[in-house]
């Protein structure tokens, strides 16, 4: 008997291998060109002293990375981004953590409503965030000063934006208060995916809700947790420059200045486009350092469910 011949194995890998490709190749294209192509041309700018708007670079080494480490502004720029990610980092996870496990483990009738309400400034655009909190700050017709005023007798005209002690805290409740909903879905989603029959074993050997998140919940969401802890880092290294641009262009004398609108700046206002990406590099740098330091600290051993 003759027995037909077996199609060979390599030709199905091989067709495996070119079908995934046929996916990832796209993406992977648009990352080098959004991501990799910009981190590079930034690079190599950052050799060169060039406004931006003529046609001649001058390759001048080194000089603008000499001119970064004296600069008095670059010191307070970082500060104020570290006080964001510290802070934001705190606030944002506490709140997102609090509520993602009160709408889960608490079985509110509500909690769809609530996550929906929780969510809502995730949908706003930042522009109109900025906005409306600079009114809330307003010294004069601001809510805030207006509810402060119920206290006390006589009208509170505090300026929340324009006090050099008082300004960068003031930044704090819009930026915690536009994140909490993004990462309370994501640790809901990461506690919805742990079975329920862990937790009736853990009501069972008489562990009460706090014993319950620490010894289950906490533990496997952690690589949920750490992820949201990286992308608030990176975030906001990256992107606080936004809403200090909505709210205080940078002032009081620079008191609330950080490196990302510094970058914009010197690359789009003072037209030193070329230092305006050493200071792109700068960002890159410190994002990349703390990013490693924090996959170090936050490293546990995966718990299999």
């Amino acid at each position: 008997m003759i027995k037909p011949d077996k199609k060979p194995k390599g030709g199905y890998a091989a067709r495996r291998k070119l079908f995934i490709a046929s996916f990832l190749l796209p993406t992977f294209i648009l990352f080098c060109i959004f991501t990799i192509y910009p981190l590079l041309r930034g690079l190599y700018l950052s050799f060169f002293d060039w406004s931006g708007g003529s046609e001649t670079m001058n390759f001048i080494g080194v000089d603008n990375y000499k001119e970064l480490i004296n600069d008095e502004i670059i010191p307070k720029a970082i500060k104020n981004d570290y006080f964001l990610v510290f802070w934001k980092v705190i606030l944002i996870m506490l709140f997102a953590t609090f509520f993602a496990v009160s709408l889960t483990r608490l079985k509110l009738r509500e909690h769809a409503f609530y996550r929906v309400v929780f969510f809502f400034p995730n949908i706003i655009s930042v522009a109109v965030i900025g906005v409306l909190w600079s009114f809330i700050y307003n010294p004069h017709l601001g809510f805030l000063n207006a509810f402060l005023s119920l206290f006390t007798n006589k009208p509170v005209e505090t300026n929340w934006l324009g006090d050099a002690s008082l300004a960068m805290w003031s930044l704090l409740p819009p930026s915690v208060w536009a994140g909490i909903g993004f990462y309370m879905l994501l640790i809901i989603a990461s506690i919805l995916s742990i079975p329920s029959s862990i937790y009736e074993a853990a009501s069972i050997d008489g562990a009460g809700q706090w014993k319950q998140f620490t010894k289950v919940t906490l533990p496997l969401i952690w690589e949920q947790f750490k992820t949201s802890v990286i992308h608030i880092v990176i975030t906001t290294l990256n992107g606080s420059f936004i809403i200090v641009k909505l709210m205080t262009d940078g002032g009081p004398d620079n008191q609330t200045q950080v490196l990302g609108y510094y970058l914009y700046q010197m690359g789009f206002k003072q037209y030193h486009l070329s230092y305006g990406a050493t200071i792109g590099v700068l960002i890159l740098v410190l994002s990349i350092i703390t990013t490693l330091i924090l996959q170090r600290l936050l490293r546990r051993d995966p718990i299999e469910m």
